[in-house]
């Protein structure tokens, strides 16, 4: 099982657009881009995603650019998956020969708690904790 790219640089964008969150003005592909590492060619189809999965909202034009469409607690890491790579672990459902139900079953659980503890995590989770703790020297 491999993480896509695809689904590592959709995080990380969406990462920098909750960390904007509630700010009036847009981001531009090119400012993600550059923040994230992510090549902005790639980036304008991995936005398109997002964006056709009603995870962000974009708007055209000079003042254009691109922002989460709900609040970052309320994404969460499945619903990104789902998005990105249509879901979070498929696998053939073929119960053939001796072994296949109870293959089948295993899987089927793995995929059932890897979805529960997916669903766990939002786009704040990507957002640095900020302390309150004050150090002095």
């Amino acid at each position: 099982m491999k993480l896509s790219l695809k689904v590592e640089y959709a995080c990380r964008v969406l990462a920098q657009l909750a960390r904007r969150y509630g700010d009036d003005g847009l981001a531009h592909i090119e400012t993600l881009a550059a923040a994230e590492d992510v090549p902005a060619n790639y980036l304008i189809q991995i936005l398109n995603d997002l964006r056709n999965g009603g995870l962000i909202m974009s708007r055209r034009g000079k003042q254009g650019g691109y922002a989460l469409a709900r609040v970052p607690g309320e994404i969460t890491l499945q619903e990104i998956l789902t998005v990105m790579d249509g879901g979070i672990l498929e696998h053939d459902r073929n119960a053939g020969g001796e072994s296949g139900a109870r293959v089948s079953r295993v899987w089927c659980e793995v995929a059932a708690a890897l979805e529960k503890k997916t669903a766990d995590y939002n786009l704040e989770s990507f957002l640095p904790v900020e302390s309150s703790d004050m150090y002095y020297i």
